[in-house]
């Protein structure tokens, strides 16, 4: 989509490729996962004390992006819906689809068509469309010009098993997309599916970080809680933003830039010809292409990061994968952690640059450094079982007696957070599991092969 990437076309000295950017990111999570809406008010706190991390055009109303991800709010959801007499089923039964659609009455219908139908073919139900009540007054006259219809969709699912239901809403998003495209494509209208799950949704788009509570008017009412709330401030160096570029995305948001994004693009697509899933089976084609030709770098690792949850990995493995630390010449690392890090490594390329990444699936929320560490990550945690973890120090206030523990992430370290355990798992517990699940050094011994251990025959001519 022309629109949706947001750049001017190479043309002299300037090149779309080479655009770079950095960000504030940051999360606010109830440890035991108790849903609350002062999470979610604390959570836009962070966001609105990361305003100056964010980037503005000649438009001073009008900013680079800025979101927020949360639990879906299901007492708010249920209590709107009860006036229209919709049942909805029982939570994690049920998705919520944040849509940006075209303002064009026609196509808007013609994409909303396509988007059930594709539910309907993959065997889930449609229960209601839901209008997103907003408010444009504070916003630029810039953002007001490329502003979408936006709208949700909420699906039922046909079976009990909510992993299945997710790896289901991951093929309709896929499918609904490159369908919509062609009819986009040859407009100037906007597409673009914010999020698509049973656990998550995500309400962001073209503001500054002051205006997301304002122009949302959901996220304002008492009855909209979570106990997970992960926030960005987008500073797009020399970009041109775009309502769908604004992050969270669907699993991450990210501060920083991935140096190796075209050559890690490129891999993927030559991976697609022979990419199998035991997950996905024959659906495996339906998803292709895996990373969308037109997302920010950003985007990009959390298509692949979208990809390798779905097939059936935990978040932390597979931000494992594609941020690894450094450990080819680590003396000091464990073996079996070598043999997780050098068994992967065959399977996908790091995704390196300087990074900061906080991730969530709805259950569990983290982050991660880059190997250099080279993007700060900080976090508080309070004796009342709140924690905190942004960009930067400062970015909520809490009293120095309520504090319990604070620190700093180091490269290449996680920090996790499971709500479902109600603990935080720290990186040596955390990595020790995930790289024990199999025996990655039996596996990378027998079947490693040394060029030094062949003799070299010398071809006399």
């Amino acid at each position: 989509m022309a629109l949706s990437i947001g750049y001017p076309s190479k043309q002299g000295l300037y090149d779309p490729s080479f655009e770079k950017d950095s960000c504030g990111v940051g999360f606010v999570a109830n440890i035991k996962g108790e849903k609350t809406h002062d999470i979610v008010k604390k959570g836009l706190q962070v966001l609105q004390n990361l305003n100056h991390r964010g980037a503005v055009g000649s438009d001073p109303k009008t900013g680079d992006g800025a979101g927020v991800l949360v639990q879906i709010p299901d007492e708010f959801f249920r209590m709107y819906f009860e006036k229209s007499n919709i049942e909805l089923p029982k939570a994690g039964e049920y998705a919520v689809g944040m849509v940006f659609l075209p303002k064009e009455p026609a196509l808007r219908l013609q994409c909303e068509g396509i988007i059930e139908r594709v539910i309907e073919e993959e065997g889930q139900k449609v229960l209601a469309w839901r209008d997103v009540p907003t408010d444009n007054r504070g916003i630029g006259e810039t953002a007001k010009g490329t502003e979408p219809t936006i709208r949700q969709v909420f699906v039922a699912a046909n079976n009990k098993n909510q992993t299945e239901f997710e790896r289901k809403l991951y093929i309709i998003r896929k499918r609904a997309e490159n369908e919509v495209k062609r009819l986009v494509d040859k407009s100037t209208e906007y597409f673009y599916i914010c999020s698509l799950s049973s656990r998550t949704v995500v309400y962001k788009g073209l503001l500054l970080a002051d205006q997301i509570k304002g122009f949302f008017v959901d996220l304002d009412d008492i009855n909209f809680k979570s106990a997970i709330s992960l926030v960005h401030s987008r500073y797009s160096t020399n970009t041109f933003p775009t309502w769908d570029l604004a992050q969270p995305f669907r699993f991450l948001a990210h501060n920083g830039e991935i140096n190796t994004i075209r050559g890690n693009r490129n891999w993927m697509a030559a991976r697609e010809g022979v990419l199998e899933s035991e997950s996905f089976s024959k659906d495996i084609s339906k998803l292709f292409p895996i990373v969308s030709p037109n997302g920010s770098d950003s985007a990009s690792l959390d298509n692949i990061l979208e990809l390798l949850e779905a097939d059936g990995r935990s978040l932390a493995h597979s931000m494992m994968m594609l941020i690894p630390e450094a450990w080819q010449n680590n003396s000091l690392m464990e073996d079996y952690k070598k043999a997780f890090y050098e068994y992967h490594g065959s399977l996908i390329e790091p995704w390196d640059g300087p990074a900061a990444v906080a991730f969530s699936d709805g259950i569990q929320v983290g982050a991660t450094l880059d190997r250099n560490g080279l993007r700060p990550a900080r976090y508080i945690i309070t004796k009342g079982g709140l924690v905190v973890l942004a960009s930067e120090v400062g970015v909520l206030d809490i009293k120095p007696e309520e504090i319990k523990e604070k620190g700093k992430l180091k490269p290449g370290k996680m920090f996790l957070v499971d709500t479902s355990q109600g603990r935080i798992i720290d990186d040596e517990e955390l990595k020790r599991e995930i790289c024990n699940i199999k025996p990655y050094k039996e596996i990378v011994e027998k079947n490693r092969i040394k060029l030094e251990s062949y003799e070299i025959l010398e071809e006399k001519y």
